[in-house]
């Protein structure tokens, strides 16, 4: 099958842009001393194309998938963490399960190729989808991680899961063991960057397991040398829980919908959406920079700056969810604070 990709028109709005800028200006206080939270009001208005913008139905979604790349020692865990880990999602115990409680998130869970089968399960506060591709994508040491068929069927995935949630913002999140792997492979290759500056610790490698990483990664990219153009490069490097997520992205972009990113993983999925449709990034907001090694270096390639850096590096949409409430503030400075003429207050003298 043929994924195509969803138009996603540029939004830049100079007349509201500046009518934004007015409102934030007017607001009884003094020019800028709301500091970036003024620059996330405006960037909110500007992808809801609103002078009052609203958030509804946020959407939490954890993509999950298993890498075959995994067998050959990229992580500190065993491949089986990533279906005990989607219980735990389920279970409510995760820290992202926490988190979009706390902020009344709605949290959905998509098997999109994880190596277990999940039996029926009674409705509750946490939907699981299965969207499962094959148990696990292929060693990409071996050859491509998908087929181009594979990789298609995960992205229109993505953007059907989006067309049926609610809401206008989406919070992707991930979960599989050897996925800091794909999204190194896709920096490196999508980036020109040198591997080795692109590779970190994962979910906790000490130095000699980096090196150890780094070597099998260069290989990976050795082997896959003509993978250059986004969907190749995605084919080649998996996993299907970032390919569901790229699919996911483009469709809550072309649906202007805001995108809370999350960290290194979910910045690989926006990382390659961007490049198939330049426009989805005007609809992001860059949660936190992470402390996995690659993700300054990512989030400097999609010039991106983000709202927090806590040097988190655990995924699983878990710094989307805390950065959550900021984007809550910058809304209602918009609608509920008083300008200084509502409120009477004098403004500065010229």
């Amino acid at each position: 099958m043929n994924f195509t990709v969803p138009t996603v028109a540029d939004i830049a709005d100079a007349t509201l842009s500046q009518a934004l800028q007015h409102r934030i200006d007017q607001k009884t206080k003094p020019l800028g001393s709301l500091g970036r939270l003024e620059t996330l009001a405006l960037r909110i208005g500007q992808i809801l194309g609103s002078e009052t913008p609203a958030l509804h139905a946020p959407q939490m979604v954890v993509f999950a998938g298993d890498h075959g790349l995994a067998a050959r020692g990229v992580s500190a865990f065993p491949s089986d963490v990533t279906w005990q880990m989607v219980e735990n999602f389920l279970a409510g115990g995760a820290a992202v399960s926490v988190f979009a409680r706390q902020h009344g998130l709605a949290l959905t869970v998509v098997d999109c190729g994880v190596r277990h089968e999940f039996g029926p399960r009674e409705a509750g506060a946490v939907q699981l989808l299965i969207r499962k591709i094959a148990p696990g994508t292929a060693d990409a040491s071996a050859g491509p991680a998908m087929t181009p068929v594979q990789c298609a069927q995960a992205l229109a995935n993505g953007a059907e899961i989006v067309k049926a949630l609610p809401g206008n913002a989406l919070l992707p999140g991930e979960m599989g063991i050897g996925n800091t792997s794909a999204a190194s492979l896709l920096l490196a290759r999508l980036g020109g960057l040198d591997i080795a500056d692109c590779t970190g610790a994962g979910t906790g490698l000490d130095e000699p397991g980096i090196a150890r990483k780094t070597t099998v990664l260069r290989e990976v990219l050795l082997k896959h040398a003509e993978a250059k153009a986004p969907l190749d490069a995605l084919a080649a490097f998996g996993g299907f829980e970032i390919a569901t997520m790229v699919g996911a992205v483009l469709q809550a972009a072309a649906e202007r919908r805001i995108i809370l990113v999350d960290g290194f993983i979910a910045s690989a999925a926006v990382l390659v959406a961007s490049r198939l449709a330049p426009a989805v990034l005007q609809r992001c907001v860059f949660a936190h920079r992470s402390g996995e090694r690659g993700h300054a270096l990512m989030l400097a390639t999609l010039q991106a700056e983000p709202l927090l850096d806590l040097g988190l590096r655990l995924g699983e949409g878990s710094g989307a969810a805390l950065a959550w409430p900021l984007l809550e503030s910058a809304c209602r400075m918009l609608a509920e604070m008083a300008s200084f003429e509502s409120a009477g207050v004098s403004e500065k003298s010229a």
